[in-house]
Formats: structure tokens, C-alpha cells, sequence
């Protein structure tokens, strides 16, 4: 009888999909990053208080430059990780992507993104690209780490009889992650799905952002509009072998902090997450 009713219990979980985690949720410290400038751990432990599983880094560690271990130690302490990182080519460069790796490495990171480069809509320019993360890409497979790259809305620009996107996805290693930004994709008027599928297990950590039009009545916090945010994750979680969802907050409603922003596209990132 026992059995009977731990079995009808584990199948009612299932249907209701409580017995399936739900992808972890990290914040782009960009986000806040003037905030984190001015209170770099009060602005930390507020994050955690939404309720963020992780904190993806784009370059501020506030007192902890030269200390990873000290911040890992820290972020753990508010229940957070290091999801992952933004850095530019000059810290993986000959005399610097040894160190760069050690630090991210003892902070816990092992996926970091290349986040902006203009030659990734430059014709001549995105074969340098390519072949450069190629080459760091490699580099990282000693340390048991990952560089891959970040979209921004040019990249979906035409060329080569589809995008620049296209072109650096199918010239770097199908094992570099490539870091779909979905308020830039739709941005570009493109379909993120489609991409995602096209380029299976890649997409390891994608950015949940709206990038408002200019002239539009959008919104740029999360859950206010027509996005169909339920059929992206569903294909992040089935095609992308996504292992983090980080949110993006870029801009902020009148009348609204940073802070506040975040957490208003948080609790509905949470509603969403819910329902599927």
C-alpha cells in the first residue's frame, strides 16, 4: 500500500512537472553595473534576494580583483554562483589568456564570452574573427574550459548567401557555445528559435532580454509583451543544451531604477518559468 502510494505520487509529479528542474537564472551584471559600482555588495545581496541562482560578470569585481577565491567564497555566502563571464580578446591574448583562465577558473567559471567584436559584420574582418576564436577556443579545452562568442543585432546582417551569424557559426568548432542574445535576435527581426535548432548544443547560456524598437510601445521588461517566451525555453531546453538562462536588463521604464527593473523582469521570468 505504501509503494502503491509513492509510485501515484512520483507519477503526479511528473504530469505536473514539479519533479523536472527548471533551468538556473543568472543576472548580466551590466544590468546594474553602476549600481554595483557604487555598493558592489549590497547590490549583490539585493540580487540574491530576487532570488538569481547566478551572476554572469562583464568585468567590475569590485574589491576582489586580484582575489577570485575570496569572491567565490562570497557569492556563495548569498546562495550565488559564477555563471559565467563576458571578456574582450585583450585578456586572451599570448601574455594574458594564461591568467585570465586561472582567475575565471578559481572563481568557479568555466564559460566565457567574447561579447562584442566589430569585425563580426565586417566581410574581411569576421575571418580574422573566426580564426582568432578558434584559436582561444582550443586554448581553453586545456584548462577544461569553454570561450565562445555573444550576438549583438549586425551579426544577422546578409552575407555569404545568409548571415554573419551563420558564417561564424559554421567556422569555429561546433564545440565553442555560441551566446544568443534574444532581444538583439528579435531586434535584427529574426526568428531565435530557428537559430537555436540550426545550431544544436551551442547555445550553452542565453541572454532573456526585450531591445525595444525605436517608435514601438514595447516594453524592455520581461513578460510585458508578445514574445513567446514558453516556445524559446522549451527549445533552449531541447535543442540548445542550455545549462543557464541570464537575464539582461539594458533598459529601465521611466520611473525605474535599475534594481527595480531587474526585479520586476525577474518575478515575471519566475511567472513563466512556472507555467511551463
Amino acid at each position: 500500500m505504501f509503494k502503491t502510494r509513492i509510485l501515484l505520487l512520483i507519477i503526479s509529479l511528473v504530469f505536473s512537472g514539479q519533479l523536472f528542474a527548471k533551468l538556473p537564472v543568472s543576472v548580466q551584471l551590466w544590468s546594474v553595473k553602476d549600481t554595483l559600482k557604487n555598493d558592489f555588495h549590497g547590490t549583490l545581496k539585493s540580487l540574491a534576494e530576487m532570488g538569481f541562482d547566478g551572476v554572469e560578470f562583464a568585468g567590475d569585481f569590485g574589491p576582489y580583483s586580484h582575489n577570485p577565491a575570496a569572491l567565490k567564497a562570497k557569492l556563495s555566502e548569498l546562495g550565488l554562483v559564477a555563471s559565467s563571464a563576458h571578456i574582450g580578446f585583450d585578456a586572451l591574448s599570448e601574455n594574458t589568456i594564461d591568467s585570465t583562465l586561472l582567475f575565471y577558473k578559481t572563481l568557479g567559471v568555466t564559460t566565457l564570452y567574447v561579447p562584442w567584436d566589430e569585425r563580426a559584420w565586417h566581410p574581411e574582418g569576421v575571418k580574422s574573427l573566426v580564426t582568432e576564436l578558434t584559436k582561444v577556443s582550443d586554448y581553453a579545452t586545456r584548462f577544461d574550459m569553454k570561450i565562445g562568442f555573444h550576438n549583438h543585432n549586425k551579426e544577422f546582417n546578409a552575407f555569404n548567401n545568409a548571415t554573419f551569424w551563420d558564417y561564424i557559426a559554421t567556422n569555429t568548432p561546433k564545440t565553442m557555445p555560441l551566446q544568443l542574445d534574444i532581444g538583439w535576435v528579435n531586434y535584427a527581426a529574426k526568428d531565435p528559435i530557428y537559430f537555436i535548432k540550426k545550431y544544436p548544443n551551442r547555445t550553452l547560456a542565453t541572454h532573456i532580454k526585450v531591445r525595444t524598437i525605436q517608435g514601438s510601445n514595447m516594453s524592455p521588461i520581461i513578460g510585458e509583451n508578445d514574445i513567446d517566451w514558453p516556445a524559446i525555453i522549451d527549445t533552449l531546453e531541447s535543442h540548445g543544451n542550455t545549462k543557464w538562462l541570464v537575464l539582461e536588463q539594458e533598459e529601465y521604464p521611466n520611473g525605474l531604477t535599475p534594481l527595480q527593473s531587474v526585479a520586476k523582469s525577474k518575478q515575471n521570468l519566475d511567472k513563466i518559468l512556472l507555467g511551463l
